[in-house]
């Protein structure tokens, strides 16, 4: 089984904010693979079904993102899985905004929320969808205040046009079709 875990924070006020592209890439994503996404376990809220004859939970933990480990955690033993099978969507101050990597194991860059799954799991040898939203331009703002800001209507309008690709990167991962060293 799959286990997609979408990075973000849960109060309605940061919906739109770049931290959150991991909930908003994720509700696409959901909507996609037609995963209705109406249950609460594992800290989070989530939703299970199939992509390609495979077994996927995907999940929007509630335990904001600096305690994302958390709800992965959680996941990851009630199913026995191995983070192998963990996919984490969630933003990159390291690309410029709407370039997105697809990447297996590495380090967490100062990432809180790939830092607690690392405190909670023991390891970051998992897959991560990362998509940049840039650093702050204006050197008066904190990588905090830039990541908890708000996307432009221009930004979220691009955001939409990327995401049947972004999609689709992901279902490759979850079908396996892409490997990645």
């Amino acid at each position: 089984m799959k286990i997609v875990a979408c990075l973000g924070n849960p109060e309605r006020k940061y919906a739109k904010t770049r931290h959150n592209i991991g909930f908003i890439i994720g509700a696409g994503l959901s909507q996609s693979a037609g995963i209705a996404v109406n249950k609460k376990s594992f800290s989070s809220v989530c939703g299970m079904g199939r992509v390609d004859g495979a077994d996927c939970l995907v999940m929007f933990p509630q335990t904001y993102m600096n305690n994302s480990g958390t709800a992965v955690m959680q996941a990851l033993n009630y199913y026995r899985e191995d983070p192998d099978n963990l996919i984490i969507i969630h933003d990159e101050i390291e690309l410029p905004f709407g370039e997105y990597s697809l990447k297996y194991g590495g380090g967490h860059r100062g990432h809180n929320g790939l830092r607690s799954i690392n405190d909670k799991i023991g390891t970051l040898d998992f897959y991560r969808f990362r998509f940049g939203v840039g650093r702050p331009r204006n050197p008066d703002i904190t990588v905090a205040d830039h990541v908890l800001s708000k996307f432009t209507s221009e930004e979220l309008d691009r955001i939409d046009l990327m995401l049947p690709e972004m999609i689709d990167v992901i279902l490759s991962v979850i079908k396996k079709e892409r490997v990645i060293n």
